[in-house]
């Protein structure tokens, strides 16, 4: 296996790192270890439009079905009382 180093960690990260994993009964490497294999078996997203991540967050969710609208001109606006 392959060791890395990690600098300027914040003292507050490495505190909670230390706290998560005891309260795991884990070392501070394992959990390390765990946080990262994590974040990198997660998708990736890359350049999406705001629009294509919409049509992927629906998909996640099982899709969304939407009501047809009937294509009809609006009523003509009243400025009378």
């Amino acid at each position: 296996m392959t060791a890395i180093t990690i600098r300027k960690l914040p003292e507050d990260a490495k505190r909670r790192l230390r706290m998560r994993a005891a309260a795991r009964g884990t070392s501070m490497e394992a959990e390390a270890r765990a946080i990262l294999l994590a974040g990198l078996e997660a998708p990736v997203h890359v350049d999406l439009s705001w629009i294509e991540q919409l049509i992927e967050i629906g998909h996640e969710f099982g899709g969304v079905d939407l009501p047809a609208i009937a294509d009809e001109p609006a009523p003509a606006a009243r400025f009378d009382s």
